[in-house]
């Protein structure tokens, strides 16, 4: 997969470049600042980009904000956002996308889950901190989720985080149809239509979860 760096920490920047690099990907650029990641991913036309959310020049949003703007440009970029903090208001906007990521950078020092990531979200899928669902599906006075059992709750985040039935499974030490029975339940608490594939389950969670936040930002 070609990759593009966006992120102004010089030896972060090389250690995510080697670390790719080493499992096979093809990172063809990096940058430092936002706009010479806007310019670099409209020369280089990579497959994903992996991007600070604070960058120069302000150091505030920068990397989030550069991301969005890439993607109305060019819908079939996939994209890792990486965070000190969680920070949901660009997040929420992109998640809908599909092939968008967002995770904390402690994580990337889990260097399997961190490429695990990096695949899935290259191939069209989504990968969030689990940090990151749960201050998205944090339970809300008034809100469908409040309907939902714990156990729900708990399946549900890892379907935010781009688990599949069979993954949860394994990570809860239940079998795969009670999961599946999980899922029924959740979607028809939320009232989601069911059916649709894992992916197509995942963005209508988050969009449905995320539906007042984005009204407010």
């Amino acid at each position: 997969m070609r990759l593009v760096i966006g992120e102004d920490s010089a030896l972060f920047r090389e250690g995510l470049r080697r670390l790719l690099v080493d499992a096979g990907h093809d990172v063809v650029d990096v940058a430092p600042d936002a706009p010479s990641l806007v310019e670099t991913v409209r020369r280089t036309r990579p497959d994903l980009a992996v991007v600070d959310v604070r960058m120069p020049p302000d150091c505030t949003d920068d990397g989030a904000r550069a991301a969005r703007q890439l993607r109305s440009e060019m819908p079939e970029l996939a994209i890792v956002l990486l965070s000190q903090h969680v920070e949901t208001r660009h997040s929420v906007e992109l998640v809908g996308t599909g092939s968008f990521g967002y995770l904390l950078k402690d994580r990337v020092l889990d260097v399997d889950e961190f490429l695990d990531a990096v695949r899935r979200v290259g191939a069209g899928g989504s990968a969030l901190d689990p940090t990151v669902v749960s201050r998205l599906v944090g339970t809300r006075h008034g809100d469908p989720l409040h309907t939902l059992t714990t156990r729900e709750k708990e399946v549900l985040a890892l379907v935010a985080e781009g688990r599949t039935n069979a993954a949860i499974a394994r990570r809860l030490w239940l079998t795969e149809r009670t999961i599946e029975t999980h899922v029924g339940s959740i979607f028809l608490k939320l009232g989601l239509i069911p059916g649709a594939d894992d992916h197509r389950r995942v963005l209508a969670v988050l969009t449905y979860l995320t539906a007042d936040t984005l009204a407010q930002s």
